[in-house]
């Protein structure tokens, strides 16, 4: 089985919402695959592939984004057990520079346990950039590889990424200007424009998409390398069906409900 391949059925698996290998191979008994390899190695290969992978999704994602001016950016949390737990939990914690922390989550008021997925999309909800830290990585500090990605762009965040040394650095080095709401209590306070607040909520509904199709926050996964590919296999899936829903089907490249087949 090529390696393509291999990348092939971990995207169709997520796409059909089979996030389980166990559940993949059941469903692909007495399928006519004549180079189907066995689970595990399976595994042991679709990890080894996360290069591959990556690789797929940034290509598929430029065809829509080289050309955007808008980009918003996000994050949202990805515990990897319940808070009850994490004091015994021993999950991903192989090496310390990638093992999980406690974090707060604002928006849902309580703390969690596990990651940080921080995202960039277009205007047109399609990501262009990705990361995985640990949930005590505050927000902000994304904005830091953002320069090494995008420029010459308007950048829409929420008030965690409120900064005028950032908005200022941004600016002076890659021509980003970083749009953000003002709290109510600043100086010279002004709401921020409808179009931007209206805007931002596509990176919210991908994060809901994500969380509902694709299962994102469910994790089978026991080593960081078999987290992170999960996570990347479910948002290549998603990428690949936009591209599809444009260039194949014609349609709204964010009805990622409707067959595909």
């Amino acid at each position: 089985m090529s390696d393509i391949e291999v990348v092939a059925l971990s995207l169709t698996a997520e796409y059909m919402s089979i996030d389980s290998e166990n559940a993949l191979f059941k469903q692909l008994q007495g399928a006519r695959i004549d180079n189907l390899i066995e689970r595990s190695q399976f595994n042991k290969r679709r990890r080894h592939l996360f290069g591959l992978t990556e690789k797929v999704r940034r290509e598929l994602s430029r065809y829509f984004v080289e050309n955007e001016d808008y980009f918003i950016v996000d994050s949202m949390p990805m515990e990897i057990c319940k808070w009850s737990r994490h004091s015994r939990a021993k999950i991903c914690k192989g090496d310390y520079q990638t093992s999980p922390e406690k974090g707060y989550c604002a928006s849902q008021g309580n703390w969690f346990y596990g990651y940080k997925l921080h995202g960039v999309c277009s205007a047109s909800g399609v990501f262009a950039s990705l990361e995985i830290t640990k949930a005590n990585v505050h927000d902000i500090a994304f904005l830091n590889e953002i320069k090494h990605q995008l420029s010459d762009c308007v950048l829409l965040g929420d008030k965690d990424y409120l900064s005028a040394d950032w908005q200022l650095d941004l600016f002076e080095t890659v021509n980003i200007t970083l749009e953000t709401p003002m709290r109510s209590n600043q100086k010279n306070y002004r709401k921020q424009p409808f179009v931007f607040r209206k805007t931002r909520k596509r990176i919210e509904t991908l994060f809901s998409q994500l969380c509902d199709q694709f299962m994102i926050r469910r994790n089978y996964a026991k080593s960081f390398l078999g987290f992170k590919t999960r996570v990347l296999s479910k948002i290549t899936a998603m990428t690949t069906v936009q591209f599809l829903n444009r260039f194949e089907f014609n349609r709204n490249i964010n009805n990622l409900k409707m067959p595909i087949a």
